[in-house]
């Protein structure tokens, strides 16, 4: 890599829009062309997660404004929208989704809190082989509520978090802010900045197309005819890959075909995107997935630091062999410290990091009001990958990107810290990964229905909002898998 670029570092960087943008490397001018509504019953919690939100939307949308007055040869950056409702209904659109009339379920029966014998702990066991290995773990062949209950109270939370861990599942002991400060991976997590950006060595001949601005109502589209390989699963990677395709790109998410994504996190994440299965340990499948590459501008990651290298396809390979190419890469813990490697969800990171005890308490854990750490990582990566493509134009670089929940998580902390205020507000409890099972109940007109190849569907309209862009995707998803392995 040549000219390193780290935006946002230093502790007590205040959750706000100038914060966020500052840390994707924008041009402080551009500012005020965004305009805000707040509303303050939106995302209430102990912590900023309101402004978080708000942040991690706006700066998107500001991007894709800034890319799309690039591409389209406008004088002036179309103005941006961000409205706290439709912010709030966004981050919360897994709880919003309905498919035929059904509510999809968001957290199994093993995901969850469970006492210990010495305080708490947080597995997560959504995915078929999570579970195994959670009730491995605990030497249960099989295992109800009741029994993995029962089992984890006569244990330490230290002790489950590292038992858990090495058979391959998911359990973290519940700590304080201060306990988390105290952990090796906090210091690696804080070290580093909310996004770091490089600039490749190497630079493409690669002009950056123009889009045209209709004058009969079609969107300024800033990504149209970007190509966006999607290595993402769960929540943070594919709502960064769906934002892309609401603006115009062509995004193929690409997943190993022995473990699919859950049916719903899938519909609700898939707006826009095609969907195929390449099992990369096939030479006919590496070869199509090679095919892939070679027509890339974006390759979006969303695996432990490190696990897609033995594919070559570490940041330094795929740039040698696409110079100019964005790589942008998502990871809980972060890709330093001794946690690097360790896998990871929103809720488990709120519970290592304390903020399940500001949002509760010690002896009564809490959680955030939305898996915001998912989605306003999500959105800040997608707008990481706008940046870079509006950066990239200039000097045909390539770049690399990357950001974690952790680093997100901390964020939220540090402004909580540098207001020098105690958090308030009602403590709201961690039954599931989002403070409960209740949706933003303001949103009406924030939401919308559509036939699908799955089925009928409502779901909640995109925040990323701009004048003359898009209000909804192109396309509504498909099911998981079935598409060709090629570019639309």
């Amino acid at each position: 890599m040549g000219a390193g670029m780290s935006g946002g570092r230093g502790a007590g960087m205040d959750v706000s829009l100038a914060s966020a943008w500052a840390a994707l490397g924008g041009e402080p001018g551009l500012l005020p062309r965004v305009s805000t509504v707040v509303r303050e019953e939106a995302l209430p919690a102990r912590l900023p997660v309101r402004e978080l939100a708000r942040a991690c939307a706006g700066v998107c949308a500001l991007a894709a404004a800034e890319l799309g007055a690039l591409r389209a040869g406008l004088t002036e950056v179309p103005r941006v929208r961000v409205d706290d409702g439709a912010v709030a209904t966004a981050f919360v659109s897994e709880r919003h989704l309905l498919i035929d009339g059904r509510a999809p379920v968001a957290f199994a029966p093993l995901s969850r809190f469970w006492r210990t014998a010495d305080g708490w702990v947080r597995t997560h066991a959504n995915y078929p082989h999570h579970r195994e290995r959670l009730l491995s773990a605990l030497g249960l062949p099989e295992g109800d509520a009741a029994a993995v209950g029962a089992a984890l109270a006569e244990r330490s939370s230290l002790e489950i978090e590292e038992t858990v861990y090495a058979a391959g599942g998911l359990a973290v002991a519940l700590r304080t802010p201060e306990q988390w400060a105290a952990h090796d991976q906090a210091a690696a997590v804080a070290a580093g900045p909310l996004v770091e950006h490089d600039r490749a060595d190497t630079a493409a001949d690669l002009a950056v197309a123009a889009v045209s601005v209709s004058s009969g109502g079609a969107p300024l589209l800033p990504a149209a005819g970007v190509r966006v390989l999607d290595l993402t699963r769960v929540i943070a990677g594919p709502v960064a890959t769906r934002t892309l395709a609401l603006l115009g790109a062509d995004v193929l998410r690409v997943d190993p075909p022995g473990t699919p994504e859950l049916p719903d996190q899938h519909i609700d994440t898939g707006f826009g995107k095609r969907s195929t299965a390449l099992d990369l340990t096939r030479a006919a499948d590496r070869r199509d997935f090679e095919e892939l590459l070679a027509g890339a501008d974006v390759v979006v990651t969303g695996y432990r630091p490190g696990a897609l290298d033995r594919f070559g396809l570490s940041p330094q390979a795929l740039l040698a062999r696409r110079p100019g190419l964005v790589v942008a890469q998502l990871s809980a813990w972060g890709s330093y410290g001794p946690w690097a490697g360790r896998r990871g969800f929103d809720s488990l990171v709120q519970v290592a990091t304390g903020i399940a005890v500001v949002e509760g308490s010690a002896e009564r854990p809490g959680a955030l009001p939305a898996q915001a750490l998912d989605h306003g990582t999500g959105y800040l990566l997608a707008a990481a990958v706008l940046r870079s493509l509006t950066e990239g134009s200039a000097d045909g670089h390539g770049r690399v990107v990357r950001l974690s929940l952790a680093r997100t998580a901390a964020w939220l902390l540090e402004s909580a810290a540098r207001r020098g205020e105690a958090p308030q507000g009602e403590a709201r409890r961690g039954g599931g990964g989002g403070g409960g099972s209740e949706a933003f109940d303001a949103a009406e007109g924030r939401l919308a229905e559509r036939d699908s190849p799955v089925g009928r569907l409502r779901y909640a309209l995109p925040p990323v909002s701009f004048e003359g862009g898009p209000g909804d995707w192109a396309r509504p998803p498909g099911p998981w898998g079935v598409d060709g392995a090629r570019w639309g």
